[in-house]
């Protein structure tokens, strides 16, 4: 499968790709995973309300680290932001019904995933988001052929 790399200049980069995904998936009825990886502050929230702005979300979003997980109900959609950087074991998301959260017309984003390793579904498109300079890079891969559609769906357009 073919990842792609994007440079991402800002914030409002960071935020356009967000929406460029969340477009791709307004016409996706079936089940989406997304994995956030990089480090803290690296823009995986930004990006996500980027997605969530796709859907028509206005309001703020914020990383769910204390909760664990934000529930947003939009476009016919029910979109779920994880954060688990503040897990302390994989098992603890068996105990909140984390499988429960992966259904027909769901889409999970999460941050921290590998915190969640053994418990979690396979992701379709991991996005690994890390500073270069004053912006960002952005990985594309895709886990699954529903990923890599997606990844071929994005404009061209955006910067590469």
């Amino acid at each position: 499968m073919t990842a792609r790399t994007l440079e991402l200049a800002d914030e409002a980069a960071t935020v356009a790709l967000g929406q460029a995904i969340g477009q791709a998936l307004k016409a996706r009825p079936e089940a989406f995973t997304i994995f956030l990886e990089g480090d803290l502050g690296a823009g995986k929230t930004t990006l996500c309300r980027g997605l969530l702005q796709a859907f028509g979300h206005s309001g703020a979003v914020k990383s769910p680290t204390y909760t664990l997980v934000e529930l947003y109900e939009l476009a016919d959609r029910r979109i779920h932001h994880f954060d688990l950087y503040r897990l302390g074991d994989p098992e603890e998301l068996e105990y909140m019904g984390i499988r429960d959260y992966f259904g027909p017309g769901h889409i999970c984003v999460l941050e921290w995933p590998e915190r969640g390793t053994g418990v979690l579904p396979a992701a379709d498109l991991r996005v690994k988001v890390t500073t270069s300079g004053p912006g960002r890079r952005a990985q594309l891969s895709a886990d699954s052929s529903a990923g890599q559609s997606l990844i071929n769906e994005l404009p061209a357009g955006m910067p590469d």
